[in-house]
């Protein structure tokens, strides 16, 4: 994928995925890289200012002896992502109508 994808595109994915279950963040940067080509250096920030936003909460889970840091999705953050799906609905919308005209024909 060439076009770079917004801040607020990554962030709504991240919702996104998060309405849908709890993940730890290797599991959510694992997700994320199969649509954008994104580094963990860059996922951890989207995650802390999401949950700085209040948009996410964390928890902690032991694992093999270890903590798992989970991400779940308040519900501030389910209202966040039915905005960005409004914001992106309007945007591919107005962006298809320019990209997919025949130009003039």
């Amino acid at each position: 994928m060439a076009i770079q994808a917004s801040t607020e595109i990554l962030e709504g994915s991240v919702l996104a995925l998060l309405s849908r279950e709890d993940y730890y963040g290797y599991t959510i940067t694992k997700r994320m890289q199969q649509s954008f080509p994104i580094s963990e250096s860059t996922m951890y920030p989207i995650l802390r200012r999401l949950k700085k936003s209040g948009w996410l909460t964390t928890y902690d889970q032991a694992y093999e002896g270890r903590n798992r840091r989970y991400y779940k999705i308040t519900d501030d953050g389910i209202s966040r992502l039915n905005e960005i799906r409004q914001d992106w609905r309007e945007l591919k919308s107005v962006t298809d109508e320019i990209l997919e005209e025949n130009d003039g024909e």
